[in-house]
C-alpha cells in the first residue's frame, strides 16, 4: 500500500524526482525567513518573520507551477526589542498601514540540477516591484503520517529604497547607517496530507 501510494504521487523530471501535481501548504514549524543588512558599513544586522503562510501549486511540469507567500510584517525579530520597534515603525515596515508584505511568482525556470530562478512580484509598503531568486528543490519525501512533504529554500538581494525604506543616516567617518541591499533567504517545507489510496490497489 505505501509503494502504491509513494509511486503515484512522485514522478521523474529532468533527473529529478518530484511530487505529481496538487497544492501544498506551508509548515510554519519548519519555514525561516530571514533578512540580512549591512549595518555602520562594517557588520550586519539580521533578522527573521516568524508569522509566515504560503501555498504551492506544483505543476506536472515543475516550471509551471506557482508559489504565493504572505509575511506578517510585525512578526520581525533580530534579537534586540528596540531595533525591532524602530523597524516596525512607519520609518521601515510601516506595520500599521502595511501588515503585510507579499510575494507572488510569475516564473519558475529550470538552470541544472535541482537549481531553478524563481520570478515574481514582490510588494513592501504597498510597492511592488519584480525579483528573482536564486531557488533550490531540496527533496521530495513522506513524513509518518503518509502526508507528502516538499523542501524548497531560495535566495536573493533588493534594494531596500526600490520598495520604500528608504530611511538612513549619514555617518561622520563617511558612508551611511544602514546599507541598501538586503539579503532575503527561506528555507521552507511544503505538506500536502495523505491521500486516500485508490480502490483496489494494495
Amino acid at each position: 500500500m505505501a509503494e502504491a501510494h509513494t509511486a503515484r504521487n512522485l514522478h521523474p523530471w529532468n533527473g529529478l524526482t518530484v511530487p505529481g501535481a496538487g497544492v501544498f501548504t506551508l509548515d510554519p514549524a519548519h519555514a525561516d525567513v530571514t533578512f540580512a543588512v549591512r549595518y555602520l558599513m562594517v557588520t550586519q544586522i539580521k533578522g527573521r518573520f516568524g508569522d509566515v503562510r504560503a501555498t504551492l501549486t506544483i505543476g506536472e511540469d515543475p516550471t509551471a507551477s506557482h508559489v504565493e507567500v504572505v509575511v506578517a510584517t510585525a512578526s520581525l525579530a533580530t534579537g534586540e526589542d528596540d531595533r525591532d520597534d524602530r523597524l516596525r515603525s512607519a520609518d521601515f515596515f510601516d506595520v500599521a498601514q502595511h501588515p503585510e508584505l507579499t510575494f507572488r511568482s510569475t516564473r519558475i525556470a529550470h538552470v541544472d540540477g535541482n537549481e531553478f530562478v524563481l520570478a515574481g512580484d514582490l510588494t513592501i509598503r504597498g510597492n511592488t516591484g519584480p525579483v528573482e531568486f536564486r531557488a533550490s528543490f531540496d527533496g521530495v519525501g513522506f513524513d509518518p503520517w503518509g502526508a507528502q512533504v516538499v523542501g524548497l529554500s531560495a535566495r536573493t538581494e533588493i534594494d531596500r529604497e526600490r520598495w520604500g525604506l528608504t530611511w538612513n543616516r549619514a555617518l561622520e567617518t563617511g558612508g551611511v547607517l544602514i546599507g541598501k541591499t538586503v539579503v532575503l533567504e527561506i528555507d521552507a517545507e511544503f505538506t500536502r496530507p495523505a491521500q486516500p489510496d485508490t480502490p483496489g490497489r494494495s
